[in-house]
C-alpha cells in the first residue's frame, strides 16, 4: 500500500502501517536523513526477511530507531555518562550510538555483535510510527545494498514494488545524507561512519562532559 504524506499530514493514517511493522512487516518511511526500510527489531524472523530484501550481507548489523530514552534504555546496558550527553544534545536528530547490547535484541541484529546501534529521527512521521508500533525498529537505508540510499520515493519504490507491505511518501529526504555513526570507547569517540554531524561537533560536547566530570 502506498501513503501520501507530501500535504495533508493525518497522523492516525500510520496506525496501519505501524501495526504492520509490530506484526513483522515491512515498511518503507522517510527520516530526516534518508528513506529508512524498517520492521520490528524484537522480531528475528522478521530482521531476516529484511536482510534478505535488500539483499544485505549478514555480516552488516541494522541499527535501531527509537523515539524515546525509555525505549534506549530498554534495548541497551550500561550506558554511560558520555553516551548520555551525546544522546542528550543530538537526540532526535542524524546521529546513530554504538550502545551494549539488551540479552533481548537478537544477534542477527547485531551480526552477532555484542552492541547495537541507535538512533532517534528527526521526523515526526518516523517517530509517530514507532509510537504507535511500540517497538524499537530495525531501519537500514532503502536501498538494496551496494546502490545509493533511498532519497526519493520513485527509485525506492522501483526497487522495492511488492517486496514491503507499505510505502509512506513524503517528499525529498531533507538532509539526504546517512547518520553519523560514532562509538564511545574508553571515553574517546571514534567515528564508524561520517555523516550529517561532524566529528568535531561530537568532541565538543565530549570535551565539554569530560570538563565537568
Amino acid at each position: 500500500m502506498y501513503l501520501n504524506f507530501k500535504e495533508d499530514i493525518e497522523y492516525d493514517k500510520l496506525l496501519k502501517p505501524a501495526q504492520i511493522i509490530k506484526n513483522g512487516g515491512l515498511v518503507i518511511f522517510p527520516t530526516e536523513t534518508v528513506y529508512g526500510i524498517g520492521t520490528n527489531a524484537l522480531n528475528s524472523k522478521a530482521v531476516k526477511k529484511l536482510y534478505e530484501v535488500k539483499k544485505r550481507p549478514y555480516e552488516k548489523p541494522i541499527s535501531l530507531l527509537v523515539n524515546s530514552i525509555e525505549m534506549i534504555e530498554n534495548i541497551a546496558k550500561d550506558i554511560t555518562k558520555l553516551e548520555y550527553e551525546l544522546i542528550k544534545k543530538f537526540f532526535p536528530g542524524p546521529l546513530t550510538i554504538i550502545l551494549k547490547k539488551k540479552e533481548n535484541i537478537s544477534n542477527i541484529v547485531t551480526a552477532n555483535k555484542e552492541t547495537v546501534g541507535v538512533r532517534m529521527p528527526q521526523n515526526d512521521i518516523a517517530l509517530k510510527l514507532i509510537e504507535y508500533a511500540g517497538v524499537p525498529i530495525a531501519t537500514p537505508s532503502a536501498n538494496i545494498s551496494g546502490k545509493p540510499s533511498g532519497t526519493n520515493m520513485k527509485d525506492i519504490m522501483r526497487d522495492f514494488e511488492k517486496k514491503v507491505e507499505y510505502f509512506i511518501d513524503n517528499g525529498s529526504s531533507k538532509i539526504g545524507q546517512a547518520s553519523t555513526i560514532v562509538q564511545i570507547i574508553d571515553e574517546t569517540p571514534y567515528i564508524l561512519r561520517k555523516g550529517a554531524i561532524s566529528e568535531l561537533e561530537i568532541k565538543k560536547v565530549i570535551d565539554k562532559k569530560r570538563l565537568q566530570l
